[in-house]
């Protein structure tokens, strides 16, 4: 939701040029990868903690992918500005990424401190 709070705040007032096409297309995919992404490797640091880094670098693997894969067909569907779809993109990406880094740092301490 804090990550929302930006565009939602450009939209309504007035600078929804800032936005690209689609724009809440592009952040509930990566929001939801991002989700994804956590959950599976929180599961698999409790099924197996000796591969929970394993399962970490793969899932940021597959989360980068994902998104290039994402990113490549949005590009060929939808005629948009490219400067505006990179950095909408990147704001998205990385602030997902600081999310999901910070989740997964505070769980994997809490077990540590067990």
């Amino acid at each position: 939701m804090i990550l929302a709070a930006l565009p939602l705040w450009l939209h309504y007032s007035g600078h929804a040029e800032l936005l690209t096409t689609h724009f809440w297309l592009l952040f509930s995919f990566l929001s939801a990868l991002t989700l994804v992404v956590v959950i599976a490797v929180i599961k698999g640091q409790q099924i197996n903690a000796e591969r929970g880094s394993q399962v970490f670098l793969a899932a940021t693997v597959f989360k980068i992918l994902a998104c290039l894969v994402f990113a490549l067909v949005f590009l060929l569907k939808n005629k948009v500005n490219k400067p505006i779809f990179v950095a909408d993109f990147f704001y998205i990406y990385f602030l997902n990424m600081a999310f999901e880094v910070y989740t997964l740092l505070r769980n994997l301490r809490n077990q540590n401190l067990r």
